[in-house]
Order: C-alpha cells, then sequence, then structure tokens
C-alpha cells in the first residue's frame, strides 16, 4: 500500500542476495496511486484501489502467469526480510522432489528469532521448528505451484483479507495437492496482531462463515461455525469486538462469499489424520 517503501527495499535487497534467483520479481501497489521507484529487474503494477490480500495476490499472479516461464510464486508481505540467502534454492529443491507439492508455507519469525503461536499451522503445536504436511498455511512467506492455481484457481477474493490462505488451502488438498511447513525456510517479520486492523473481527466471522459455506460438506457447516462461535465469546475481552463479529457472521449469512464446491468427505478424512479436521 506504498506506507513501508524502507521495509520493501530492504525486502527487495534481501530477494536479489539469494544464491537462485527469481525468474521475476512484481511489486504490486495495491491502491498506491503510484510506486516509489523501484529497482531495475522489478515490475511495477499499480492499482487505482485497494482490492485487498486476495486481489493483489490474483493481480500478481496474474502478471507472472502472462510471463510465461514461472513453475512457483513465491508471496512476501512488504515488510518481511529474507534472512537466509538459500531460500529459494530450498524452495525450489522442495518442489523438484514432491511433484504433487501444491504449497509450502515459511516459518515467520520476529528479530529475535520468536516465532507467535498464532503462525504455526497446526493445533497444538507449541514447536514452530516441527515441519510437516499441514492444511493450511501462513500468509506472509510461501509458495505457491503455478500448476495448482491453473487447476484450483486463485485467491477469493471476495474474502479481501482474513482467512484466504485457508480457503486456498482446503481447495489445493480437496483436489489432491500436498501443504507443507517447512520451517528451514524463514521470513523475519515484526511481531504483530491482526487486531490492528479496524474490520478485523467483522471480516474474520464474515469470512469464516464464507470459508464454511464454499467449501465444507453441509453436515459439517453448522458444527463449524457453532464451534468457532464458542470459541470467539469464550476468548474474545472486548465488546466492541464481539458486537463487529456477529455483525460480520450475519454478513456472512446473509450474503455469498462465491461458488460452493464442497470439499470430499474423503478430504474431510485426510484433514482429519493430519490433525485439523475442518469443525476447528
Amino acid at each position: 500500500m506504498g506506507t513501508r517503501p524502507k521495509e520493501l527495499r530492504a525486502l527487495l535487497d534481501s530477494v536479489a542476495m539469494q544464491d537462485e534467483p527469481a525468474a521475476r520479481l512484481v511489486v504490486i501497489g495495491n491502491g498506491t496511486g503510484s510506486l516509489a521507484e523501484l529497482p531495475d529487474g522489478v515490475h511495477g503494477v499499480e492499482l487505482p484501489e485497494n482490492r485487498g490480500v486476495s486481489g493483489g495476490r490474483n493481480v500478481a499472479i496474474e502478471t507472472l502467469r502472462s510471463f510465461g516461464d514461472v513453475d512457483v510464486v513465491v508471496d512476501l508481505d512488504d515488510d518481511g526480510l529474507l534472512v537466509d540467502t538459500d531460500v529459494f534454492r530450498r524452495l525450489a529443491d522442495l518442489y523438484e522432489a514432491e511433484p504433487a507439492l501444491g504449497i509450502v508455507s515459511f516459518r515467520i519469525a520476529d528479530e529475535h528469532g520468536e516465532t507467535q503461536r498464532r503462525h504455526v499451522p497446526r493445533l497444538g503445536a507449541k514447536d514452530p521448528m516441527r515441519g510437516g504436511e499441514v492444511t493450511t498455511f501462513l500468509g506472509g512467506g510461501h509458495g505457491l505451484s503455478m500448476r495448482m492455481l491453473d487447476q484450483v484457481g486463485g485467491w477469493p477474493e471476495d474474502f479481501f483479507f482474513t482467512h484466504e490462505e485457508t480457503d486456498l488451502a482446503w481447495r489445493a488438498l480437496d483436489a489432491g495437492w500436498t501443504v507443507r511447513y517447512a520451517p528451514e525456510l524463514l521470513l523475519q517479520h515484526p511481531r504483530t496482531s491482526p487486531a490492528r486492523h479496524a474490520v478485523y473481527y467483522r471480516m474474520t466471522a464474515r469470512n469464516r462463515v464464507w470459508l464454511a459455506k464454499r467449501n465444507l460438506p453441509a453436515p459439517l457447516v453448522p458444527v463449524y461455525l457453532g464451534v468457532w462461535t464458542l470459541l470467539t465469546i469464550a476468548r474474545t475481552r472486548s465488546l466492541p469486538g464481539l458486537r463487529a463479529w456477529f455483525g460480520g457472521f450475519l454478513e456472512g449469512v446473509r450474503n455469498s462469499g462465491g461458488d460452493r464446491r464442497p470439499m470430499s468427505w474423503s478430504t474431510v478424512w485426510r484433514m482429519g489424520r493430519l490433525g485439523r479436521p475442518p469443525v476447528i
């Protein structure tokens, strides 16, 4: 959004230092009006309005697809930093070794090397260094197979932000792709809270309803939403936040979040074996 020019330049410098260079580099100006000067070889796309996380990433994918020579898309937050120089090489090795690999989630840690609990993409996991197959991934830093995107489609643009990663992961899993958490791939990122965004509670609730309506078998929709309603009531300490959450929940019920394509029961079973059945 053009608000972090120094951080963006530091990120681009860390990308340029990778020992396996990126084939293409794209920066999306999400409603910035005009982008600041970018280094040579970086392709900038200026959007007249903010299309959200999902919309901006979809524009990036289409831009990269138009070049015709991109196999894996890497998304990086503009305030992130690649500390190691071998991230892209190790990522490429993972995709080469596993043809069914659809999504690779990086580990996110702050400048002190600490990973927030919400950045470990599995239930009950306290060890951020434990990798393996998972059912969702981290938006701040990840790799996406272009073949997977060609098959399952891009980001759910109506979501704007929150839960868009889970929606894409569920669709990838249902199509037979693997989602892998690779903690050896590090993105350094400042410690933040998602609640820093004014619309966080509303969009979290709305998008969770849409996530269920779009992807779950009908019997699991009320179970999933019921569990998350109880968890939200138990966890939220802000009355204005709760009011916004329930307002977003009703918005999600009343409005469509996109086409409904429920996953198969075999995918539900697979997610359960991976430790996170789609009811929580």
